[in-house]
């Protein structure tokens, strides 16, 4: 089910779904020594040497202590994993790297750490090297010190160890949890627990961002007859029956409408299928007539000779001696 990134972009553009993500689904015992009020977006569109600008990922940098961490956050919503990801983010981090150098952002002399993270939400389940040196054969021997190695930490959505009755954790496991819902009663739970988690007046922007990538889950979910209903809604976490009882009643049609289509492409596709073998048939048939039409002519001719018996035209057009004898009484 791979979905747009723009949402995702805008979501992943406020902090606190930076550091949920972090504390939820990045191990570590440096998360503890984090400090997360100071997580602050940086820039992230950097030049290569071949003049292409890459606006698709975010960096946020975060403090430890008396150092900086920066976070490299890549999208990728691709149907299939990407099996040289860990070669693009090796490109990734070095374009970074090159960009803290040109603006002095190192310490002692040195880059400050970077932690790449690819967050996955396709269906099939992530295959791809995370190591980069997993994307080269074996280098002979005496080389292996001057092959390159970074990895980078996978989040993969669709298997995550998330059960839909459990209470929400943070930010980021709903998001997750409403990309993967399949019941309406799921979608409630994770916006009941949202409109708690978002009550307060300094996550209204967090707030309306959520809408709108609600907005956009519903749209792909419900009937089209429903669209201008759904995009109608400007806060879908207000969790009130009214609205619970709307999305059950469009899942439910959504559903019929499924099942009608499903059985009106079968019933279309089961004619055509009867068609196509009655056609076959048909001409099998006609292609077996025409060759024993065939067969009783050519025993017609030989016994009209006379010079063969019965069994012997019988066998050379291989008809029953009984259709032999038959047609030999209508000479």
């Amino acid at each position: 089910m791979a979905t747009d990134d723009t949402g995702y972009k805008l979501l992943f553009s406020h902090p606190e779904m930076v550091r949920d993500l972090i504390t939820g689904f990045v191990p570590g015992e440096w998360v503890g020594e984090a400090d997360f009020s100071t997580l602050t977006p940086e820039k992230s569109s950097f030049v290569s040497d071949s003049e292409k600008e890459r606006h698709d990922d975010l960096v946020w940098r975060v403090r430890l202590r008396d150092r900086w961490l920066w976070v490299y956050l890549l999208l990728e919503f691709q149907s299939t994993p990407d099996p040289w990801m860990a070669v693009r983010v090796m490109v990734y981090v070095g374009l970074l790297a090159q960009d803290l150098i040109r603006r002095q952002q190192t310490q002692d002399g040195r880059l400050p750490p970077i932690l790449p993270i690819v967050l996955y939400n396709g269906a099939p389940g992530w295959t791809a090297a995370m190591d980069v040196a997993d994307c080269f054969v074996p280098p002979p021997k005496g080389l292996h010190s001057f092959q390159p190695r970074l990895m980078y930490h996978l989040v993969d959505e669709a298997r995550l160890a998330v059960h839909p009755d459990e209470p929400v954790r943070n930010l980021s496991e709903a998001l997750f949890r409403l990309e993967h819902s399949r019941r309406p009663v799921d979608i409630r739970r994770v916006l009941q627990a949202l409109d708690g988690l978002l009550r307060d007046e300094a996550h209204q922007s967090l707030r309306r961002a959520f809408s709108v990538w609600v907005r956009r889950l519903l749209r792909r979910k419900v009937p089209e007859s429903h669209i201008r209903e759904v995009d109608g809604i400007t806060d879908f976490m207000e969790a009130d029956s009214m609205l619970a009882e709307t999305i059950e009643g469009w899942f439910e049609e959504a559903k019929r409408e499924g099942l009608e289509t499903g059985l009106q492409q079968g019933l279309q596709q089961g004619l055509q299928q009867g068609l196509q073998q009655g056609l076959e048939q048909g001409l099998e048939q006609g292609r077996q007539e025409a060759t024993a039409e065939a067969k009783r002519r050519t025993a017609r001719n030989l016994l009209a000779i006379g010079v063969l018996s019965d069994d012997q035209v019988a066998a050379a057009t291989e008809l029953p001696r009984d259709e032999i004898r038959c047609l030999r009484d209508e000479l």
